[in-house]
């Protein structure tokens, strides 16, 4: 039933799975906040910062049950998960049968009617909270794959509000799509916004043909014509909107003096090899970690690589580690390491330095500047902003990006060397290629990528999102 709208509600609302700010406690018990590094409070924070904005989100924390707050300058609104949520909706459902669904299904969902439920169930709980923070006529933007059932829940609650939706990862070919029990209702949850964004142009479609076969609607273009059931029809606009960084502050933080003496105390500190090979990515199966350590090895037992003189730098981020097939990913790729390390280590010299853990922004600067190479071998991913960081760190137009052609940034990042990682003898082939790449060459790559991260970054992605949402009203 819809609700009446606050008379005082807040004009933007931001819906995302996490606020904006990690919690700490601290020894004495006292709760502190401190701002999440990622993009997305990058891009979304100075829209709700100037105290006409809200963003609902969980803390991160379970069972930890907190009144709305203000800071710096956003009003926080915390929807409480219970432990079981946390199980059931997060690690089960959003990430144990959304995200593999969404990958190609490249480890295989799991589909449990309890996960769905939970599912449902929290989506209402943030759709509530949404409902109850806006004011008459505001816009909402809800974020991500974990709260796809909030745009029509909020329609229900609020007619008067104009919802826009964006899916950070792929969605995923009909005839993948299809496996899930729950598509139709799925559907129907994301055709409660009047613009669904996603990142490639494929997706986009995909989700038209999904539209069309499940939810029985009709499209015109881009616009889906969903009948409503008192025979009114309800449009939708789908549309495409590549996401980015903050690529400026990223670009001044790379030119600090600190951040380009670390660069160089890296490369010292790993011996000064001629070649320093980089993988920076969150420990997930979608990553392609493992077939850019089956290439690196094959290319130290060809001898087309140097053993002693050759370094690969692997960050992997820990990542969801309460579910089983990270964990034994986990499992794996060290398993590969300790292989390689002892079979082409010597006293003195490790060919890949596995590093399981985060870094922070400066350290990660310095990383990009002291790699030659950057390995991003993604088997599926919505974007890949790691890819984008590096381009932006790279003021000094030196350095090769070899980028997985099923990213995002590919369409975008046209002048990297594109690769298929599936095929390890391409992959092989690319990497001695940017390795033995002249430096006019990789300037002249250099300067075209970073023209467009340069140009197209954070601010540009959601202003470009917010002004096709605001043209909605007008269509």
């Amino acid at each position: 039933m819809p609700v009446e709208p606050p008379h005082r509600g807040h004009e933007i609302v931001v819906v995302a799975n996490r606020l904006p700010v990690d919690a700490t406690v601290d020894p004495d018990g006292t709760l502190t906040w401190d701002r999440s590094p990622g993009g997305l409070v990058t891009a979304l924070a100075p829209l709700t910062s100037q105290g006409e904005g809200a963003w609902v989100g969980w803390s991160g924390t379970a069972d930890l049950e907190l009144e709305p707050f203000e800071q710096d300058g956003t009003w926080l609104v915390p929807v409480t998960l219970s432990a079981q949520d946390v199980e059931r909706y997060y690690e089960g459902f959003s990430n144990d049968t959304l995200w593999p669904l969404y990958h190609d299904v490249i480890v295989q969902p799991t589909f449990h009617r309890s996960w769905w439920d939970a599912y449902r169930r929290v989506n209402q709980r943030f759709a509530d909270a949404a409902a109850q923070a806006a004011a008459p006529g505001a816009v909402v933007w809800v974020h991500d794959y974990q709260l796809q059932l909030v745009p029509a829940m909020l329609r229900t609650l609020r007619p008067d509000l104009r919802i826009g939706f964006f899916l950070h990862i792929p969605f995923p070919a009909v005839e993948l799509f299809a496996q899930m029990p729950w598509r139709r209702q799925v559907i129907e949850g994301l055709l409660g916004a009047d613009l669904i964004g996603f990142q490639r142009t494929g997706g986009a479609s995909n989700f038209l043909r999904a539209a069309r076969r499940f939810a029985g609607v009709t499209t015109r273009g881009p616009i889906v014509l969903d009948v409503q059931s008192d025979g009114a029809v309800r449009e939708s606009r789908v549309g495409t909107f590549p996401i980015s960084i903050d690529s400026a502050q990223f670009d001044a933080l790379a030119r600090t003096p600190c951040v380009q003496e670390r660069a160089r105390q890296v490369r010292a500190e790993l011996g000064n090899p001629d070649v320093v090979l980089l993988g920076v990515d969150r420990l997930d199966y979608t990553k392609g970690i493992r077939h850019r350590l089956q290439a690196y090895g094959e290319l130290l037992e060809d001898g087309r690589l140097s053993q002693d003189r050759t370094t690969l730098v692997q960050v992997a981020t820990p990542s969801r580690e309460n579910v089983g097939a990270y964990a034994q990913l986990r499992d794996e790729v060290e398993l590969v390491v300790g292989r390689l390390n002892g079979d082409f280590g010597t006293v003195g010299h490790t060919p890949v330095q596995y590093l399981h853990q985060s870094f922070d922004a400066a350290e990660m600067a310095a990383l990009y500047l002291a790699a030659d190479v950057m390995l991003v071998t993604a088997l599926r991913d919505g974007m890949n902003l790691v890819a984008k960081e590096y381009v932006a760190a790279r003021s000094d137009e030196g350095g090769v990006l070899v980028l997985s052609e099923f990213t995002g940034a590919a369409d975008e990042l046209t002048s990297a060397l594109l690769v298929n990682p599936h095929d390890i003898d391409g992959l092989k082939d690319a990497i001695t290629t940017a390795i033995r790449m002249d430096t006019r060459h990789q300037r002249k790559r250099m300067r075209k990528l970073r023209r467009r991260v340069l140009q197209h970054d954070v601010q540009a992605w959601s202003t470009q999102f917010l002004e096709a949402l605001a043209g909605t009203a007008d269509a």
